[in-house]
């Protein structure tokens, strides 16, 4: 085999439909991808048509059921409403996710170019071969138990957690301040002109909120905060988060207006700050999406930057196999990421430094208080 890629997310699933068509290709998941499990409504970056058409699949992405995103609205550092729309990008609008779909679509178009994959797979040891250039791995499979064979490549596609890096001994690293995310997908039957196209940011004294329309009359609702904050215990029933919300004056009324309801929908809290590995590649093996760098929500940039990275450790991948050194492609991949860590931490410091309306306040004070990255 040429190419192992473990995690079948967005990162994962854009690796191997770029490989596939040259490649031999195995894409794992330990999880069961039959069921569509809810997940926070994410909105994707205009850049992202660039990407599309590189890879070959705009004109299927633009089939798919996903909602048009022409900018974003935000109460943030006043108590006024700043409106900036995509409508001058040269790319054009963005997209409002059926998140869902976006990931099955890309898993379908990753397996229609030849890759074979394997879910409900749990990766149980990883060592390099004697020879020098490959892999020797073993996994767990729920029908065929436990399968082992040899991969040229591997790319870690697992998310935050890092389940194969960590095994080569790689380690996530979190410069910032933790932050967590409380979300409900719930019903929004009557958007309006007022309320559709365009995400809500607004700040609060314990944190932010976002909210986004999705497909198929839905909406997403998202309270941003750091662990141990009364806001925290708050967001843990749905009940409680929406009532939350109605202490931040323009996103109760957007959600009055679109007729929210949360009632068929449970908050879920994931852990939302960023971070990135160290390191992010080695020789013979890469890191891709959120397992490589994650970011802070606020940044909208999580999945632009999961197709990006997963199309670039395609290329290093496919540079390795056709007889390039790996430690230089490994070298130069790892400069890349540092580069977007270092853009991504300078743009953070200055979103969050724009906010000062609660300087005293836990959330703030802390944000205010980090230096120059």
């Amino acid at each position: 085999m040429d190419v192992l890629v473990v995690g079948a997310g967005p990162a994962g699933a854009t690796a191997a439909l770029n490989l596939a068509p040259t490649r031999s290709v195995l894409l794992t998941d330990w999880r069961d991808l039959r069921s569509d499990s809810p997940s926070v409504g994410e909105s994707l970056a205009p850049a992202a048509r660039r990407l599309f058409d590189d890879m070959g699949i705009l004109d299927s992405f633009l089939t798919e059921d996903h909602l048009p995103w022409y900018g974003n609205r935000s109460v943030w550092g006043a108590h006024t409403v700043a409106e900036g729309d995509l409508l001058r990008d040269l790319d054009g609008h963005g997209w409002h996710l059926d998140r869902a779909n976006f990931d099955n679509w890309l898993r379908a178009t990753a397996m229609n170019r030849g890759t074979t994959l394997l879910p409900k797979a749990q990766l149980q040891a990883v060592e390099p071969l004697t020879t020098g250039r490959g892999w020797l791995v073993s996994l767990s499979t729920g029908t065929r138990g436990r399968v082992q064979f040899c991969a040229r490549v591997l790319i870690d596609a697992s998310g935050r957690f890092a389940s194969l890096a960590r095994r080569l001994g790689a380690r996530q690293q979190s410069l910032e301040e933790r932050l967590v995310c409380a979300w409900v997908n719930g019903l929004a039957p009557r958007e309006t002109s007022g309320t559709a196209g365009f995400t809500l940011l607004e700040a609060v004294e314990d944190g932010w909120w976002y909210s986004a329309p999705l497909p198929q009359g839905r909406r997403t609702l998202a309270f941003h905060t750091d662990p141990g904050l009364t806001a925290t215990a708050l967001a843990r029933s749905t009940e409680s988060l929406v009532l939350h919300a109605a202490r931040a004056t323009v996103l109760a009324s957007l959600l009055d207006e679109c007729k929210f309801s949360a009632n068929s929908g449970r908050v879920r809290l994931t852990v939302a700050n960023g971070g990135r590995l160290s390191p992010p590649a080695g020789p013979g093996w890469f890191s891709a999406g959120d397992a490589a760098v994650h970011f802070d929500p606020l940044s909208s940039q999580g999945l632009l930057n999961a197709l990006f990275t997963g199309l670039a450790t395609a290329e290093a991948s496919d540079r390795l196999l056709e007889g390039e050194e790996p430690k230089p492609v490994a070298e130069s991949y790892k400069s890349m990421i540092a580069n977007i860590w270092k853009l991504y931490l300078s743009h953070r410091q200055a979103w969050y430094h724009e906010e000062n309306r609660w300087p005293e306040a836990p959330f703030w004070s802390r944000r205010h208080r980090s230096g120059t990255p």
